[in-house]
C-alpha cells in the first residue's frame, strides 16, 4: 500500500466458489473503475468486486424479460451498490460509484431473499427496462462484508507524522490524530463539517483516517498530541474508512503556568493558574538565576508525577503580568458590610475570604465575600459600613468577590457610631498619640487607621472612633491602663477651628480682682528663657442672679495692656472645660484701674540676655533692668523692641528695676514729628548694648553732610533703630531722619539704616567670612543662609549687610547679606610645562621615578582607615 493513503488495508477473500458445471466467465473491466489510488487523495473509490479475487457462476443469473446489455447486443457493466428500499417483490438500489438509485426486482436476486436486508453491498448489471427504457439493476449478487481488524488502535493527536514517536502501549498502535479546527468561538468553519484526522501506524505504513465529534466517546474536545484509541469504521456508501468510538488515553504533556507564592530553603510552591491549587517545585527544577527568584514571580513549568504527587519541572520565569488569575470589573458597584474580617483570627477559621458585603447587582441581591487584601486601604471596617467596590472574577473557578473597595464619606451616617473629637498631641514612627476633648488619656493610632490618605501633624483637629484595643498596642504603647485598652481608628482629618475643648459664655460678666497674679519661681534663680513662666493663679469675684461667685484667671486669657492689680473692675466672659468642667474667666479686660495702685509705665524691650533683660524708657532716655521672673507672659514671643507695661521697684543696693513686667500692644515709638529729610551721619557712639563700658544708654550720631548742619549731633535709643536687631559700631556710617519726642520736645534720630560695603573675604562650606572690622576682629563672620535671594557669593564679591550681636556670645555676625557687586572670576594656573613634561615622562615600570611613603595611615570622620574610593591606575600627565 502506498505511504500517506487514506484507506487502511483491505483483507482480501479467496473463499471457494460457487458450485457450476461450466468455468468461471471472467467479467470484463471497466475503463470507469480504477484500481489505482489517486496519489495525493485522503479518499478513495471503493475497489469493484471483480478486483476482490471473488468468483461466482454467471450462469446462475437469469434475465427474466430483461437484457443484460444496453442496446441488447452484449453483456453490462457490473457495479456495486447499497440496498436501500427492499419490498416484498422490488426493491431500489443506491449505487456507489455515482449519484444514481435504480430499480431492481426480487427475481433478479442470486441467493436466499430472506437474507437480503436494507444497508447490504450488493454487485449488480446495468440493464433497462424493454417497456419505459429507464436503467434498471439485474443479476444482484451480495458481497460478503469486509471483515476490518476490531483491535483498538490508540495514539495521539497531531498532524506532523514525524513530531511524536510511535510506541505500542498494552498491544495497541499508537496514531497521531489532528485536532477539529474550531473558531475562537468555539464553533466549527461555517460551511464545513468539523473534521479531524487520526494518523496511525501499521508494518512500517502510516495511514490517516477522519472523525468527527460524534465519534468522540465523552463528548470530548481533543487537542493535537492527544493520545487516543479507536476502531476503524467503513462507510458503506462512499467506501471510506474513518475513526469511531474514539476514546482519549492520555492529554498531551501541556506547559502550566503559574505564580511563586511561596519560597522556603531549598523548595517552594506555585500558585497554579489553570486550577485553584498549589505545586510544590524544588530549586533544582528551576531553569534561571535562582537569586532571583522571588515569591511573585511569574512563571511556567511542566506538570509531572513522582511518588504518586504532582510535582512541578522545568520550572522558567515569564514577563511579569503574564500570569492573570482573575478579571475585575470596570464598573464599580455600591454596597454594605454585613461581615467584618476578624481581627484575631480563631483556630477553626480556614476560610481565606471571611468577609461579607451585600449588594444589588442589576436586579439580584448578592452577597459577596471579601479578604484582607482586597480594601484600598487597612482603614478598620465595621459593619453597616456604605462602601463601593469592583467584582472580581476568579479564571479558575469562576468565583466571584468584592475588591477594591473603599469607604463612601457618607458611612458614618449608616453606621451610627460613636465620634470623638482631639487634636494630635504626638507622632512616632508610625504611630502616633490623640489628646481627646471628652477623655483624660491621651488616645493611641495607628497611621494605617487614617482615611483620604492625608499627611497629620501635631496640632492637626481630627474625628475618630474609640474600638477595644487590638494585640499589635502592646508593641507601641507603654501605658496601658491610661489608654483604658482602646485605641482611635477611622481617623478623619477636619478644618482647623472645628475641635474645641472648652466651652465659652457668650455672655459678658463684671466683677473685682480680688487677688491678683503671682509669679510662682523664685526671683533668685535664673530661669531659661524660652519658656513659659508658671503663675499662680488669680480670683476674680463677680455676681449672677444675686449669687456671689469667684472665677480663676490667668495671665493668657487677659486682652490689652496692663496686668490687672487687685480691686481693678474687669470685664470677662467664663469659659468652662467639656472634659472636667472647670470654669475660668477669659477674654478680661479692665475697665477701672484702682486709684490706690502703684502707677504702670510704658517702655520698650532694648536688650534680652539669657535671664534678664532691659526696658528703655518712654523716653528713650535710659534703660531698666528686668529679670525673666518678672515677665507675666510667654517669653518666647518677646522681641527686641516690643512695648511693655511695667512697675519700679527698688531690690538690694537700692537698684532700680522694673516689675510685673506685661507684653502689651505697641504704641508709637519716638513720635509723629519726623522729618521728611533723610540725612548722612557717622556713630561717634554706639548704645550701651553694644559697648557696656560706657555710662550713657543713647548712641550718638554725628551729621555728616550738607543736609544737616554739619558737626550737629543727635542721640538715637532702640526704638531709633529700622532694624531693631542691628548692632551700629563707632565709625558706621549710617543714614537717619530727626524727629520730636512727645513727652520731652527733645530731637533724636529716628529711622537709623547703616551704610556698610565690604568685599567677602573666603567663603567655606555653609559659611564665609566678610572683610570688615568689627571691635577687635577684623572679619565678619556670615551663615549662607543669610544671603538674600539664594545668591552662591565668591571670593572678592562686593556685599551690603547687617550687623548683629549674638546676646548670649557677645559676638557680632552679619545678616541681611545682599550682593551688590561680583568680583573678579578666579582664573586657574596652568601647570607648568617642566612639570607636564616630566610626569609625561615617567612609567609605572621605571624605578628612578618618585615613590610615595606612607607616613601616616590616614583616618575618616567615623574613624576608620584608608579610602572607600576604589584606586584606579591613572595615565601619567593626564588631569581627569
Amino acid at each position: 500500500m502506498e505511504r500517506g493513503s487514506s484507506e487502511p488495508p483491505v483483507a482480501r477473500n479467496t473463499g471457494p466458489t460457487p458450485s457450476s458445471s461450466t468455468d468461471p466467465v471472467p467479467i470484463p473491466r471497466s475503463s470507469s473503475f480504477s484500481c489505482r489510488p489517486n496519489p495525493g487523495s485522503k479518499k478513495h473509490k471503493r475497489t469493484p468486486l471483480y478486483q476482490r479475487s471473488m468468483s461466482f457462476d454467471p450462469g446462475m443469473l437469469h434475465s427474466n424479460g430483461h437484457t443484460a446489455y444496453a442496446n441488447g447486443t452484449g453483456p453490462g457493466i457490473r457495479e456495486i451498490g447499497v440496498v436501500e428500499k427492499l419490498l416484498t417483490s422490488y426493491g431500489f438500489i443506491q449505487c456507489s460509484e455515482r449519484q444514481a438509485r435504480l430499480f431492481f426486482h426480487c427475481s433478479q436476486y442470486n441467493g436466499n431473499l430472506q437474507e437480503l436486508k436494507i444497508g447490504d453491498d450488493v454487485e449488480f448489471e446495468l440493464s433497462s427496462d424493454r417497456r419505459t427504457g429507464k436503467p434498471i439493476a439485474v443479476k444482484l449478487l451480495k458481497i460478503k462484508p469486509e471483515v476490518l481488524p476490531e483491535e483498538r488502535i490508540s495514539g495521539q493527536v497531531g498532524p506532523d507524522l514525524h513530531a511524536y514517536p510511535f510506541t505500542v502501549l498494552h498491544g495497541y498502535i499508537h496514531p497521531v490524530v489532528s485536532s477539529i479546527p474550531m473558531h475562537l468561538d468555539g464553533k466549527s468553519a461555517p460551511g464545513q463539517v468539523p473534521t479531524g484526522s487520526v494518523c496511525y501506524e501499521r508494518n512500517g505504513e502510516v495511514f490517516y483516517l477522519t472523525y468527527t465529534p460524534d465519534d468522540v466517546e465523552g463528548n470530548l474536545h481533543l487537542d493535537t498530541g492527544d493520545k487516543v484509541s479507536f476502531y476503524m469504521d467503513t462507510n458503506k456508501h462512499t467506501g471510506a474508512v474513518s475513526a469511531r468510538n474514539i476514546q482519549l488515553v492520555k492529554k498531551k504533556q501541556m506547559r502550566c503556568q503559574g505564580v511563586v507564592c511561596a519560597t522556603k530553603e531549598a523548595f517552594g510552591f506555585i500558585e497554579r493558574a489553570d486550577v485553584v491549587k498549589e505545586i510544590f517545585f524544588h530549586y533544582s527544577e528551576f531553569k534561571g538565576d535562582l537569586e532571583a527568584l522571588q515569591a511573585g514571580d511569574d512563571v511556567e513549568f511542566t506538570i509531572k508525577d513522582r511518588n504518586g504527587k504532582e510535582v512541578a519541572t522545568d520550572v522558567r520565569l515569564l514577563p511579569q503580568g503574564t500570569v492573570i488569575f482573575e478579571d475585575i470589573s470596570i464598573e464599580q458597584f455600591e454596597g454594605t458590610v454585613v461581615k467584618v474580617i476578624p481581627k484575631v483570627p480563631t483556630k477553626n477559621q480556614n476560610d481565606p475570604l471571611p468577609g461579607r458585603i451585600s449588594a444589588r447587582i442589576g436586579f439580584t441581591d448578592k452577597e459577596l465575600p471579601f479578604g484582607e487584601k482586597d480594601t484600598k486601604s487597612k482603614v478598620t471596617l465595621l459593619e453597616g459600613d456604605h462602601i463601593q467596590f469592583n467584582i472580581s472574577t476568579d479564571r479558575r473557578d469562576k468565583l466571584e468577590r468584592a475588591t477594591n473597595i473603599d469607604i463612601y464619606p457618607d458611612t458614618f451616617d449608616f453606621t451610627k457610631e460613636t465620634r470623638e473629637m482631639g487634636v494630635i498631641a504626638a507622632i512616632r514612627d508610625g504611630f502616633g498619640f490623640i489628646k481627646c476633648v471628652d477623655r483624660d488619656a491621651r488616645m493611641f493610632f495607628h497611621f494605617s487607621e487614617v482615611l483620604e490618605e492625608s499627611q497629620l501633624h501635631i496640632s492637626d483637629e481630627v474625628e475618630f472612633t474609640v474600638v477595644p484595643v487590638g494585640p499589635l498596642y502592646n508593641l507601641f504603647a507603654k501605658d496601658m491602663l491610661s489608654a483604658q485598652r482602646n485605641h482611635a481608628v477611622r481617623i478623619k482629618k477636619l478644618p482647623k477651628g472645628t475641635v474645641s475643648f472648652h466651652t465659652q459664655s457668650e455672655q459678658r460678666f463684671v466683677g473685682v480682682v480680688e487677688k491678683e497674679l503671682v509669679a510662682t519661681s523664685n526671683k533668685n534663680t535664673s530661669p531659661t528663657r524660652g519658656k513659659e513662666k508658671e503663675t499662680e493663679e488669680g480670683t476674680i469675684a463677680y455676681e449672677d442672679c444675686g449669687v456671689k461667685l469667684t472665677v480663676p484667671f490667668h495671665a493668657k486669657d487677659l486682652e490689652g495692656g496692663g496686668l490687672p492689680q487687685a480691686g481693678d473692675k474687669v470685664e470677662f466672659s467664663i469659659n468652662e472645660v467639656k472634659r472636667t468642667g472647670l470654669q475660668s474667666a477669659v477674654s478680661i479686660r479692665v475697665l477701672n484701674r484702682n486709684s490706690s495702685n502703684t502707677k504702670r509705665l510704658h517702655g520698650f524691650v532694648a536688650t534680652l540676655k539669657d535671664n534678664f533683660g532691659f526696658i528703655e524708657t518712654a523716653n528713650h532716655d535710659q534703660e531698666i533692668f528686668f529679670h525673666y521672673s518678672e515677665m507675666c507672659g510667654d517669653l518666647e514671643n518677646l522681641e527686641l523692641g516690643d512695648t511693655v507695661e511695667y512697675t519700679l521697684s527698688k531690690g538690694k543696693g537700692n537698684k532700680v528695676s522694673a516689675e510685673k513686667v506685661t507684653k502689651v500692644a505697641a504704641v508709637n515709638g519716638i513720635g509723629d514729628d519726623v522729618v521728611a529729610t533723610v540725612m548722612m551721619g557717622k556713630v561717634i557712639r554706639p548704645l550701651r548694648s553694644v559697648d557696656p563700658s560706657q555710662t550713657e544708654y543713647q548712641g550718638l550720631i554725628e551729621v555728616a553732610e550738607e543736609g544737616g548742619v554739619k558737626g550737629q549731633n543727635y542721640p538715637f535709643g532702640i526704638m531709633g533703630m529700622a532694624n531693631k536687631a542691628d548692632c551700629l559700631q563707632k565709625g558706621e556710617l549710617v543714614k537717619f531722619q530727626v524727629c520730636t519726642v512727645t513727652q520731652t520736645a527733645q530731637k533724636m534720630a529716628c529711622n537709623v539704616v547703616p551704610q556698610r560695603r565690604a568685599m567677602v573675604e573666603c567663603v567655606k562650606d555653609q559659611f564665609g567670612f566678610i572683610t570688615y572690622e568689627v571691635g577687635e576682629s577684623k572679619k565678619l563672620f556670615f551663615h549662607v543662609k543669610e544671603v538674600q535671594d539664594g545668591l552662591e557669593l565668591q571670593t572678592g564679591d562686593e556685599v551690603e549687610f547687617s550687623v548683629v550681636l549674638n546676646q548670649r556670645t557677645g559676638k557680632c555676625s552679619a545678616c541681611n547679606v545682599r550682593r551688590v557687586s561680583e568680583g573678579p572670576k578666579p582664573v586657574a594656573t596652568p601647570r607648568p610645562d617642566r612639570l607636564v613634561n616630566r610626569l609625561k615622562s615617567i612609567t609605572l615600570d621605571d624605578a628612578s621615578a618618585p615613590r610615595l611613603v606612607i607616613v601616616r595611615q590616614p583616618r575618616g570622620p567615623d574613624n576608620s582607615k584608608g579610602f572607600n574610593v576604589e584606586r584606579k591606575t591613572r595615565q601619567p600627565g593626564v588631569i581627569d
